[in-house]
């Protein structure tokens, strides 16, 4: 009798378990009849449909559940395999990516939270945080760098490659805003063709971005066995847990989300603003409107001009997005993962070098971060893997894998301003190594 009732009550996606089940066969039924339409609901629909069945086996699945990542990982895993392999229509799978990529819920998912996670941090800890946080990106590049060269003394791979062609498209920020404009400050300082080098640089990201995700998995997994380690995935302080907007400081209404919807809006109008318009290089380097919307949110932040009310709500909001929305992203940026791509990259040499490069990221990026008053763990997954995966899809996965999207503010960072850092690192190191 207890195990029937304990059937009964079983909740799939927030839902009775058959309801879930139901609802996910019709999606399917009809996107395999070719009733299912491309457009928007269409389209999450047909996300939740493949997001979920491979969220809830990845939960239940020996091994993967509890050491490689669980659900939120395989429904990445899972959805590359349908997008590489076409167990789909391609129709289908060209409405994800575009509805990710073109339509750009995914940066719509990353001002959400961008806002919520800044927004719920006090000042002081918000001030501390944000400046510690550079050195700890240095750390994550210099253990990178030191890991590559000693990896690359295996292969013959002398230390200017293993930095150069290594190290620098890893931590570069992505493909976009890293592997593209290194080739490009590449083709200008040798005289080569940029495609000599993109073509090396966007294989090498690839292998990094997979080690990456996998190595924020086994993070979260280090932080579960010690816990001293890690902190609430909202902040990288330790012992700052309790400086955090407390829930029952203020219950938001939905007018408060509402508000807090508004101002993740509008910080990244002015973020636009200024990325296209007012400010769009620095150092004639190009600085992305993610960059300059955190700075802008740290600022109101700073000076604390947002109400309680907003801020509650801002939160809010980033927390159903978090807890909810998150499968539809893994579903979104795992479609768009080619593993034919990545099966190519696969030799011994690029394998090595490239696991060498998170470990010192990783390193690297945790010391300095419990040097300066930070949770090791947490620290790591942000400074480390989020300037060593692809960019804004990679930080998602990253964060996702590690069970810390509160944390994207820094992921933000890291991709953003420090694939700019990169750029001018690599403008310098281009001129002495090669």
């Amino acid at each position: 009798m207890a195990n029937n009732e304990k059937k009964k009550g079983l909740k799939l996606y927030g839902a009775p378990w058959y309801v879930t089940i139901i609802a996910c066969l019709l999606i399917l039924s009809a996107m395999f009849s070719g009733a299912l339409g491309t457009d928007m609901p269409s389209t999450f629909a047909l996300m939740l449909a493949i997001g979920i069945p491979l969220n809830e086996i990845g939960k239940r699945l020996p091994i993967w559940n509890k050491y490689i990542g669980g659900g939120i990982l395989l429904a990445f895993i899972g959805t590359s395999v349908i997008g590489t392999y076409n167990l789909i229509p391609e129709t289908y799978t060209s409405s994800i990516d575009n509805f990710t990529s073109e339509i750009n819920f995914l940066s719509f998912y990353i001002v959400v939270l961008i806002t919520g996670s800044v927004l719920s941090l006090e000042r002081k800890v918000l001030v501390k945080s944000f400046a510690g946080y550079f050195p700890a990106i240095l750390g994550g590049l210099v253990g990178a760098m030191l890991l590559a060269i000693l990896g690359g003394l295996f292969f013959g791979i002398t230390p200017g490659e293993a930095i150069t062609h290594y190290t620098l498209p890893i931590m570069g920020g992505g493909n976009g805003g890293g592997a593209i404009p290194l080739s490009e400050v590449y083709a200008g300082i040798t005289g080569e063709g940029s495609e000599v080098y993109y073509s090396f640089a966007i294989i090498i990201l690839t292998v990094g971005n997979i080690f990456a995700i996998f190595g924020a998995a086994l993070l979260n997994k280090l932080g579960d066995a010690f816990p001293k380690l890690t902190g609430d995935g909202k902040t990288l302080i330790r012992g700052a847990e309790e400086n955090d907007l407390a829930d029952e400081d203020y219950t938001p209404s939905l007018g408060d989300v509402a508000a807090g919807l508004l101002i993740a809006l509008g910080a990244y109008t002015v973020g636009l603003l200024f990325s296209n318009v007012l400010l769009p290089e620095i150092f004639g380097f190009p600085i992305h409107e993610l960059a300059y919307m955190v700075i802008f949110v740290v600022i109101l932040c700073a000076l604390g001009v947002v109400p309680l009310n907003v801020r509650m709500g801002a939160k809010r909001l980033q927390s159903f997005f978090t807890k909810h929305l998150t499968l539809l992203i893994m579903v979104g940026v795992g479609v768009d993962l080619d593993l034919n791509e990545l099966l190519a990259a696969v030799t011994l040499p690029n394998i090595v070098v490239a696991l060498f490069i998170i470990i010192g990221a990783v390193v690297g990026s945790g010391l300095v971060g419990y040097l300066v008053g930070f949770y090791p763990i947490d620290t790591a997954v942000t400074a480390g893997l989020c300037m060593a995966n692809r960019g804004g899809s990679g930080d998602l996965a990253v964060l996702g894998a590690a069970n810390r999207m509160g944390l994207m503010a820094y992921a933000q960072l890291s991709s953003r301003l420090g694939g700019a850092i990169i750029l001018v690192i690599a403008s310098v190191l281009f001129s002495i190594l090669l």
